[in-house]
């Protein structure tokens, strides 16, 4: 079988976590499965990791892509079963609707999966489709609504209109709009659904009405190789100043917006240092900028925080692992998720969590989590006071941590979506 795979997330340069779901995910089937066929569908050609998809191929030739006569990019792979082609699009927006429907309307293959948006509007008969959260449906108050497309205002109005004469008059050009009609489009029209969390999915049932039978839960992994505890205390070192990073620091990693409940955090750690002079950690906030990001810089004004918190931006995931090693906690007060990949990564590195009491993070947390109320500024102060001080608390929890992330793995989560996409080819 030959199965397609929308991989233009997974090629990005700057992954968050649906890209780096679909990169160690398309990593992973490519050790696991030597028997279907596969073509990566990208809007520039592939570099780095998904290239050469083994580490022995990461030394080999000059870094340039290669074609074939078919125009298919080269991928030199042990197993020989998988090619890429690129499918180059004029405009901003759209490659997978515009482009990619092209594509399959002259040459389809067998099945499409497409792990980290929606499908396009011409497919195969056999499709699979990832769908991470809804959470737009729940709080619509944490996402940005700006219209998309265009930066001109006019380009913007075009498409506003063309999107209603096409949706009837019931959706805008806008990114709250497109989340809702392509999760009802891809529920409507794929063959089975993959959702990375029970909470997920039942949420998609709670508000779509879909098909139980249809999806299918496969839990999200982490580099399980990569985020280990480190005792380097020279590369941690270099890592941090690299950074501007100065120990000692408690951990937050996601995105600075409002969904990652960015500001609250600054305000509960602002209460934890006044009411606990020995605390002594700053704050680090790695990720970038996002909806909600003014909200952050007015909290660390108004509470006076600019020695206090660190904010380095994006940051490679090599240097990672020795970032989380050297925190004393990990703080993660999101409102939603979908699942929560660097709970497990701190946990995994050796940190206490102190995180969310949301059902998912407990759903994948279990035990091995200190939660909280993250609509509460108090309850937030105190989990981080406790995840810094209550040493006791603090080797339980790296114990349950460590007992816990031991469970998830990217090689599991293929081996688990390749027995979705078999099915479906059956």
């Amino acid at each position: 079988m030959i199965i397609g795979i929308d991989a233009s997330r997974a090629n990005r340069e700057r992954k968050s976590g649906t890209e780096w779901y679909s990169y160690y995910l398309i990593k992973n089937l490519a050790r696991i499965d030597k028997e279907n066929k596969y073509i990566l569908y990208t809007d520039k050609p592939l570099t780095g990791g998904l290239l050469d998809l083994t580490k022995n191929d990461l030394e080999e030739g000059d870094g340039k892509p290669e074609y074939d006569l078919d125009g298919y990019q080269v991928i030199k792979s042990p197993y020989n079963n998988f090619k890429a082609k690129v499918l180059k699009w004029p405009f901003k927006n759209f490659w997978t609707l515009g482009r990619l429907s092209i594509e399959m309307f002259f040459k389809k293959p067998d099945m499409l999966f497409v792990p980290a948006h929606t499908l396009p509007l011409i497919k195969p008969d056999k499709t699979v489709n990832t769908i991470h959260d809804v959470a737009f449906k729940i709080d619509r108050d944490i996402y940005n609504k700006d219209r998309i497309c265009s930066e001109m205002r006019w380009g913007k109005r075009l498409v506003d209109l063309l999107v209603r004469i096409f949706t009837k008059g019931e959706y805008g050009a806008n990114s709250f709009d497109y989340l809702d009609w392509s999760t009802k489009h891809s529920l409507k029209h794929s063959d089975k659904i993959i959702s990375v969390s029970e909470f997920t999915k039942n949420e998609i049932l709670r508000i779509y009405k879909a098909d139980a039978d249809k999806i299918n839960v496969v839990y999200n992994g982490f580099n399980n190789f990569l985020y280990r505890p480190i005792e380097d205390k020279d590369k941690t070192d270099e890592v941090l100043d690299k950074y501007g990073i100065t120990r000692p620091y408690i951990l937050n990693v996601g995105r600075l917006e409002k969904k990652k409940n960015s500001s609250l955090l600054i305000e509960s750690y602002a209460k934890a240092k006044y009411f606990n002079k020995n605390i002594k950690e700053k704050l680090v906030l790695v990720g970038s900028a996002s909806y909600g990001y003014d909200d952050v810089k007015y909290m660390i004004e108004e509470f006076s925080l600019d020695d206090d918190v660190i904010m380095p931006g994006w940051i490679e995931e090599k240097d990672m692992p020795y970032i989380f090693s050297a925190a004393t906690a990990f703080i993660f007060p999101t409102k939603h998720e979908g699942f929560g990949i660097p709970i497990l990564q701190a946990m995994a590195t050796g940190l206490p969590v102190a995180c969310s009491n949301i059902p998912v993070l407990r759903e994948v947390a279990g035990e091995a989590a200190l939660f909280f109320n993250n609509q509460s500024r108090d309850e937030m102060a105190k989990a981080i006071e406790n995840a810094i001080k209550n040493e006791d608390l603090r080797q339980e929890l790296i114990q349950k941590g460590l007992e816990r992330s031991a469970d998830f793995s990217w090689e599991k989560c293929a081996q688990e979506t390749l027995r979705v996409l078999n099915s479906v080819k059956n």
